[in-house]
């Protein structure tokens, strides 16, 4: 897909700007409220959508709405790229991590985050690069999702976050191909 590709009809995928970010964190505090994603909550949500290391996002857009975001970052210690560098036995700089993908509650089922994450690892693979992440085992449509997509479970691992609370995830690596 190009920066301005699109979905259903109505909904644009292109690169997030500095001017999306106020739209993107009240969508994702909605988000949180609807689903508990991410767990870690949404004290600061423009920080959160912003991730060390990001190399670039981007937002689903729908009548001139910001409907859902996806992000791509460089590793940060994440499970899901130590389970994948032990696997495929690759240097941390040919990894990248999917991150901060969500869709609005009323944008669902119009395969918005599909083309979000099909961005992503388009993003990626352009690169020559892996494409990892993970999901906490609670969020079936978002393992659904990567099933789809074809992304292959490479583990599984406890995300810790909060004053000590922990959920299962799935680890996972984008198809190359």
């Amino acid at each position: 897909m190009n920066a301005d590709a699109t979905t259903e009809p109505n909904v644009i995928i292109r690169t997030r700007t500095d001017e999306d970010l106020p739209a993107a964190a009240a969508g994702l505090v909605t988000v949180h409220a609807a689903d508990g994603y991410p767990v870690e909550g949404v004290e600061d949500p423009q920080g959160w959508l912003s991730p060390p290391g990001l190399l670039e996002a981007w937002v689903a857009e729908m009548a001139g709405q910001v409907v859902g975001h996806v992000a791509v970052s460089r590793p940060q210690g994440e499970e899901a790229v130590s389970l994948y560098l032990k696997q495929a036995q690759v240097s941390e700089g040919q990894v990248v991590v999917l991150a901060r993908l969500f869709v609005l509650p009323q944008a669902r089922r119009k395969a918005v985050g599909e083309s979000l994450a099909r961005e992503a690892a388009s993003y990626a693979r352009r690169r020559n690069l892996a494409l990892v992440g993970d999901v906490m085992s609670k969020d079936t449509a978002a393992i659904r999702l990567y099933e789809r997509l074809g992304c292959q479970i490479i583990g599984s691992t406890i995300h810790t976050y909060g004053e000590g609370q922990q959920t299962s995830a799935l680890c996972f690596v984008a198809p190359t191909d």
